[in-house]
């Protein structure tokens, strides 16, 4: 099942979260700084990570015994869902340590965009990631705006993407990146598709299952697609992957990687064009980059996000 939209948002509120985002790196002084120093960040944020997180059996205990029960039960709900808890109060994160490093790190990052974002700390004094202490639709909200402020600090700004334009186009480009910026290869491959600038798509999908009588097969967890893709071909929208699909070849089946495949698809004219297709298996998830062979080809050219911004203004450089 395609998991929900958790980054969408319209580009007035994506503008607004990413100044904030910016803002707090330069108090920071981390632009540069690779992997992004989570330790300045939240320091120039004036937020510390709980040195006994709520997730410890014993604080759970202990918060519970000093509130009511309601507290209580909210407190456990919460819990079961989240991995990351912002106490405005006290200026403090919580951090579930049993979860990757490269987790860890995005969730950080996740929560402090809780507290620099003025919205959520209006809302929150103690911010639990669950719809129970919101409406749902502004919870919802709240988490794609705290999504974006992570993505944002951890890949800084258009780093990540000015940094893969200068790789080779393929899958092995995301999975080197994310060792480069301490990521999840999940979260890397995500943000190689949003942000380049060719036509590409970026399939996340569960780890293969064996299915009497079908054989191999995978649900689809997210689809990636790039802005000149979802142009050219639209977005697609598939939930399993079999192997009569045409991305059934490229399902690694006991092994780690798929080579490089061509593959035909149509495009919004019901054009054909041959396509390449490449993936990866994480143990967790396959990723599966596809992309138009033209998109080899394709030149790009990517300015500093203040000289663009200073040209769409009209200015001279």
């Amino acid at each position: 099942m395609i998991k929900p939209d958790d980054s969408s948002l319209d580009p007035s509120e994506l503008r607004a979260v990413e100044e904030r985002a910016r803002k707090l790196l330069d108090r920071a002084s981390a632009w540069g700084t690779l992997p992004t120093p989570i330790e300045d960040i939240l320091a120039a944020a004036r937020l510390e990570v709980a040195p006994s997180s709520a997730f410890d059996p014993a604080r759970i205990l202990a918060f519970i015994k000093d509130k009511t029960a309601e507290a209580a039960r909210l407190v456990k709900s919460a819990l079961s869902k989240v991995f990351g808890i912002y106490d405005g109060e006290d200026r403090v994160i919580h951090i579930d340590d049993t979860v990757t490093e490269s987790k860890q790190r995005f969730l950080k990052l996740h929560e402090t965009g809780h507290h620099e974002l003025p919205t959520h700390r209006k809302f929150f004094r103690f911010f639990q990631d669950c719809e129970k202490t919101l409406a749902p639709e502004t919870a919802d909200l709240f988490e794609r705006e705290a999504n974006n402020f992570a993505r944002f600090a951890l890949f800084q700004g258009d780093t990540y993407a000015r940094m893969a334009a200068d790789c080779r186009f393929e899958i092995k480009t995301p999975i080197k990146l994310a060792q480069k910026f301490k990521a999840s290869v999940y979260a890397s491959a995500r943000e190689y598709a949003r942000t380049n600038p060719r036509a590409c798509v970026v399939y996340v999908l569960e780890p293969i299952e064996f299915v009497q009588g079908r054989g191999a097969q995978a649900s689809v967890r997210r689809i990636e697609p790039s802005p000149g893709f979802v142009r050219q071909f639209g977005k697609p929208s598939e939930t399993l992957i079999t192997l009569d699909h045409r991305l059934g070849p490229l399902l690694p089946i006991h092994r780690k990687m798929t080579r490089p495949q061509s593959l035909p698809l149509t495009d919004l004219n019901g054009d054909d064009h041959e396509c390449i297709g490449e993936a990866f298996d994480t143990t967790h998830n396959v990723l599966i980059l596809l992309y138009p062979v033209k998109a080899l080809s394709a030149t790009t050219i990517l300015m500093p996000a203040n000289l663009r911004d200073h040209l769409k203004l009209g200015g001279s450089a």
